[in-house]
């Protein structure tokens, strides 16, 4: 799910209808910061396997089978690292948000990003619509 929402500037978002409390916001920042973490640890652990994997290819016998395999298992590991470099995105943009003021507002809409939403995806940063109609290419 590659998806990424268009940013409108925080100078255009009404923060006067912000639902979110000073408290729910900071949880939220350590959420974030913690998953930060993890996503570019996931990201480092994938290098140097893929680091390893092309040196285990460059010296011995090849046998054409295993490279295949390994080639396809890349692949698959590959667009897992895509994804989550995806996400991590996603990540550094809600901190940017909280920073500014403008965490829970839709990068597209400027309209508030129900607060249920944020506690299961802190990194939202458009609503479950907007999300849905740009993965359906709508948006």
């Amino acid at each position: 799910m590659s998806t990424h929402c268009k940013p409108t500037t925080d100078a255009t978002v009404d923060t006067s209808s912000a639902t979110l409390d000073a408290a729910f916001i900071e949880k939220q920042r350590r959420r974030l910061t913690t998953l930060r973490q993890q996503l570019l640890a996931a990201a480092h652990r994938q290098e140097g396997e893929e680091a390893g994997v092309q040196r285990e290819n460059a010296s011995g016998p090849r046998e054409y089978e295993d490279d295949a395999q390994r080639l396809a298992l890349l692949e698959i590991e590959g667009t897992l690292v895509v994804r989550s470099l995806d996400r991590l995105a996603r990540v550094d943009r809600a901190l940017e948000k909280i920073d500014r003021g403008t965490y829970g507002f839709s990068e597209l809409s400027a309209l508030p990003i129900p607060r249920e939403r944020l506690a299961l995806v802190p990194e939202a940063i458009c609503t479950l619509d907007e999300e849905q109609a740009l993965e359906r290419g709508v948006a």
